[in-house]
């Protein structure tokens, strides 16, 4: 039976939202959110957190006794450490087929989405090696220098004619400890892209990121008070 295990990684610390992993987010710690919904997750065997935060490991044994801790070492607490770096010691401490990596700056990110990624890659593996999930993006995009990316100016298509592009939005990855540690990347040589929809897969890097996930899990579950009658 393939075993699966997600790993949260979890600083203390956070340069541009302070605090962030265990700030009250619609009622709870933000890192709450990506825990409940990895638990519920049945393609997740056993849910990892490493963190060098004594709040996040205070509220994991409160709240999560099931999920397994792991203290991050110093040498791996700087702001310069490559996540890649952290995954490679993570997943020596913990054995499984594949690992799922994910953030608790995804709080929108749903058990269900999560159960199908990880389908989606063992239905294709090793034909995909490792997944990564995506943003489709249907607007008119420029590069640096001006230079149109995705359309031509001459030709004002609609938008969702545009042909898509994709943003790696960092909510999901899914890859085994061996092309991680050949690659020190947790992409393989044929990585499968996993759409997820734009209004799940908010990352909070910035305050408006944080206020914005704040108001759409508060009201995600409350009926539609906004339409009018005909």
């Amino acid at each position: 039976m393939t075993r699966i295990a997600a790993l949260v990684p979890m600083r203390h610390h956070s340069q541009r939202v302070p605090g962030k992993n265990y700030r009250i987010l619609a009622g709870k710690p933000l890192f709450h959110h990506i825990v409940a919904s990895l638990l519920a997750c049945p393609a997740i065997d056993e849910v990892i957190v490493d963190t060098d935060s004594e709040p996040v490991m205070d509220g994991l044994r409160q709240f999560f006794p099931a999920v397994r801790i792991l203290s991050r070492p110093e040498r791996l607490r700087a702001d310069t450490i490559p996540m890649n770096e952290i995954l490679a010691y993570d997943t020596e401490q913990a054995q499984a087929d594949f690992y799922l990596q994910t953030h608790s700056t995804n709080p929108l990110l749903r058990s269900e989405t999560i159960t199908r990624a990880c389908q989606a890659l063992l239905s294709k593996y090793p034909a995909y090696d490792s997944l990564f999930s995506v943003t489709r993006l249907q607007t008119r995009l420029w590069d640096q220098l001006g230079r149109p990316i995705n359309h031509n100016p001459a030709i004002l298509l609609q938008t969702q004619d545009l042909p898509p592009v994709y943003e790696e939005n960092s909510c999901i990855y899914v890859f085994t400890r061996q092309n991680l540690l050949a690659r020190r990347n947790r992409l393989g040589e044929r990585p499968m892209m996993f759409e997820i929809s734009p209004e799940e897969a908010w990352d909070i890097d910035e305050e408006i990121d944080f206020t914005i996930c704040d108001f759409l899990a508060q009201n995600k579950n409350k009926p539609d008070n906004w339409k009018k009658d005909d």
